[in-house]
Parts: structure tokens; sequence; C-alpha cells
């Protein structure tokens, strides 16, 4: 017995210990599947200025690192850069992928910082090209299935065969943190590989990708159906106001925020000039196209919606679909992907008979909507979602219609409530910002829901002004929203309930 245990010892303290000197660089020679490894270097600890020659990252007090460069080709046109940043000491036992926004090839610095600075192993990938548009997909099928899905598992895959050649031993748990395509991304994972993640943060996640674009060409229809319909955006606060003056009190508290936005029932025809066009109304056209961009889109003939319209409380960031251009991101499927067309015209769609093409061309690459979570949930999967209820870009009623199919799906909110919620953050624009409490840490209630089997009844959040957090509330699970209780300081969480 005794040798027995003095045999199983050095394999034990292999596994326990932190990795030896000049072990980063020996990851040059791990073969992996559909990848090579381009760079394996440790990294001192203190300033860090650049990744991938992609410019200067200004980052600062970073621990020291390996920091793993690798290319997967998991088909003859796939090209999938991605980074694997490792704690050199104090790796906390994990393991953490990020997700990217828009179109974007890119490998954010800061993203990876910031799980190395939580002791994580982490990774992130650029989906499998460069740029912010969508051109990489003309023409290239496959690179389109890696932006859609396959980058973000290969990426997984390869980068927890990393983690454990490095440190001597799987990592206990990993997680997945994103929003915007990354929070789309993060839905992907969830329905297409289950076992990929115990935790998984899809933050405002753009899961109806296609209909995102269509509201970014409905709204740009109606923008510049004629000169009067344009909406300048020194009008944008006047509507703004409008819509607080009507609805802010209807949740008990008058603070600028709309709890939520969905029994507010404001008609931009209130503002109608009554004469002359002027700073203090709106012009007819212009109420039309207040109404477009609050939607939904529908087919003209059958009347089916076709996809959601913007909250009211939305409506200062309106210029990102309503200014002068269509708006880019949602543009690009259309010129590159639908159409193959860069010289593509958003005026010529037609939305009784250009919807099918569309969704044709999508061919359930890009759209995360599948409501079947069980495989995820079963396996003890944990999901937080999250949607600013302010999104002038991710229309909010897409998160809130995905957790309503969820549940329909799998019999009711008492067979989810165990591994999936969503939190709707009032006032919160597009991943952070507006008038709410969009500061919070998700990724702390996750870990706890994940580790500690602490379900995030409620997430701390707070509204940080000039520097200083001057309120706090409680974000609630949907379909519960944060109730005054009737006493004390509306800008004290204290003060509300979850019901």
């Amino acid at each position: 017995m005794l040798r027995t245990l003095l045999l199983l010892l050095p394999i034990a303290a292999i596994n326990a210990a932190p990795a030896a000197p000049g072990s980063c660089e020996s990851l040059s020679s791990l073969t992996l599947p559909n990848g090579t490894i381009t760079m394996a270097q440790p990294v001192a600890a203190g300033g860090f200025d650049a990744v991938g020659g992609r410019g200067g990252a200004g980052l600062q007090n970073l621990p020291a690192f390996c920091r793993v460069a690798v290319t997967l080709k998991p088909t003859s046109d796939s090209e999938i850069k991605m980074e694997v940043w490792l704690p050199a000491a104090g790796w906390n036992g994990n393991f953490e992928a990020n997700g990217n926004g828009g179109w974007n090839g890119n490998i954010s610095p800061a993203s990876l910082a910031a799980g190395l600075q939580r002791g994580y192993a982490t990774t992130m990938s650029d989906l499998g090209h460069e740029g912010g548009s969508a051109s990489f997909a003309m023409g290239h099928p496959e690179k389109l299935v890696d932006f859609g899905y396959r980058a973000a598992h290969e990426m997984t895959v390869a980068a927890k065969a990393i983690t454990a050649s490095f440190y001597g031993r799987a990592a206990k748990l990993s997680y997945w943190n994103g929003c915007s395509a990354g929070g789309r991304s993060a839905m992907m994972e969830a329905q297409r590989y289950p076992a990929d993640f115990d935790g998984i943060i899809a933050g405002s996640p753009g899961l109806n990708w296609t209909g995102r674009s269509f509201l970014s060409v409905w709204i740009a229809q109606a923008s510049h159906k004629e000169e009067a319909s344009y909406i300048p955006p020194t009008k944008y606060s006047l509507v703004h106001n409008a819509v607080l003056e009507a609805c802010d009190a209807r949740d008990g508290v008058k603070d600028g925020v709309l709890e939520n936005p969905t029994v507010c029932k404001f008609d931009p025809k209130e503002l109608e000039c009554k004469g002359a066009d002027g700073p203090a109304c709106l012009t007819a056209a212009q109420v039309e196209t207040a109404r477009a961009i609050y939607g939904p889109i529908l087919n003209s003939r059958s009347k089916a919606v076709i996809a959601p319209g913007f909250e009211r409380g939305s409506e200062i960031g309106w210029a990102t679909m309503g200014g002068p251009q269509l708006f880019p991101l949602g543009g690009d499927l259309f010129r590159y992907v639908v159409y193959q067309d860069p010289n593509w015209d958003y005026k010529t769609f037609n939305f009784d008979s250009d919807v099918d093409r569309t969704m044709k061309a999508e061919n359930g690459l890009l759209n995360a909507t599948n409501p079947n979570l069980k495989p995820f949930l079963d396996r003890g999967g944990k999901l937080i979602q999250y949607h600013g209820w302010s999104d002038p870009q991710i229309a909010p009623a897409t998160s809130v219609q995905y957790y309503k199919s969820v549940v329909d799906t799998l019999g009711g909110a008492n067979k989810v409530q165990s591994g999936y919620r969503l939190f709707m953050v009032p006032g919160m624009a597009h991943c952070g910002g507006g008038d709410g409490t969009s500061n919070f840490d998700m990724l702390s209630a996750l870990e706890q829901w994940v580790e500690k089997g602490k379900a995030p009844d409620q997430i701390a959040a707070s509204r940080v002004r000039d520097g200083k957090v001057d309120r706090t509330r409680p974000l609630c699970p949907y379909p519960q929203v944060a109730q005054y209780k009737g006493s004390g300081s509306t800008d004290d969480a204290a003060n509300f309930a979850c019901k």
C-alpha cells in the first residue's frame, strides 16, 4: 500500500502544481486536430501593448501569463485566428471564452485581460475573418458557417486542450461571456453544443440576426421615404420626454426610466405639428417614421409579424438606425449574404416578397432561435440572458420572445428557472449605457449559480454619472420587475423588491 501511494504521489503533485517554468514555450509542439499553434510565449507582469500586431491596447497591471496564438482550419476555406491567455500563477482552475460584436473579426485584448485578471484561462477568436463588415461571406459559404457557429465551438475545443496541456489538468468549469453578436454566439453554444459550457452569459443577444437586418431596412425606408420623413437628432429628446411624461410614473416611481415599456402605448401623433414644422413638433411624415421605429414590421398582405420594433424609451438612441444612412451592420446581411451585391440598394427591398429569400440565404446559420435548451439544462448548464429595454440596435422584444418560446417548449417556467433566467434592464441601451442602472457583474452572479447553486433571484445594479454612483436598483428575473416599497429614496435598491 505504501509503495502504491508513493507511485501515485507524483501524479497528484503534477495536477496540483502551477505551470513549470518554460512550459509556455513547449506548447508550440502541441498537436491540435484542426489547428496550428503559431505562437506560445510568456508575457511578464505589467503593461501590455499589442495583440497580433493589431495596435496598442494600453493594458496595465496584468499578471504574468502565457500567450498562445492559434490558427484553426476546420475546412479548406477556413482560417480562424484565436488566442488563449493563461495565468502563470493564481489560475482559478476555470476557463472563460469571450464573444465578439457585430460582424467583427477581431480579438479584443481588453476582453482577454478582464478574464485574466479574474484568474481565468481565457480565449477569444476572430470568428474566421478580419474587419468589421460581412464582405468576407460573399462567395465563401464556409466562412459564413464559421462566423455563424463553428468558429466559437472550434475555438472552445482548442482552447480547452491548450489549457489542459499547460496546467496538466482540464479546467474544472467553463464559462462563455458575450454581448450583442457575442450574445448570439452564446445562444448558439447553448443550442448547438450543450456540453461546451457549464455557465453562459448572453448579453443583448442578436439571436434574431435577420430580424435586426429587417428592422434596419424598415426604419431606413421609413426615414427616407420623403424629405419630411427624416427625424433629426434634435427631435429625439422631444419624443423621449413626451414618452416619459406619458408613462414614467406608471410603475409607481417617476425617475426618468420605464420599468416595463411594453405597457406604454404613447402615440407619436400626439406631437404632430398643428401648422408648420418646428423644433417642438413632428411633421405628419415624421410621426409615421416614429411609428415605424416602434414597429412591429408587418407583411402588408398577410399582416404577419416579421420582426418586432424598438420600445418606448429608446428614442435617444434612434440615430443608430434612423440616421442619414442605412445601418451598416443590418445592410451587410443583404449586400454580402442574401444578394451578394455590394451595390445593393435597400430601397428596393420588398417586405412582402423578399423576406423568404433572406431566410433561405440565412439557412439556419445565423439565427440562434432554437427554443430547445433541454440538452443544455439537463446536464446542469446555467444561462443568464440580459437585455436593455432601451436598446436601439437589437429589439428587446426578441429576448422576451425567445424566453417565452423556451418556457412554452419545455413545459412551463418551473422547468427552466433552475437553469435559465432572463434579466431585462430598464433604461439600458445596447450592452450598456442609457439612463438605467446598467452597471452590474453578471459573471459573479453566474459563478455563484454554477459553483454554489445560488440562483440569481436578483442582481445588484447601479448607475454611474460623473464618476459616482447615483442610483442602485435590483435587476429582476423576467417577468418580475423591481417595485418600489413605498418609502425611502427611489435611488436606493434597498427600497425595491422583485415582484
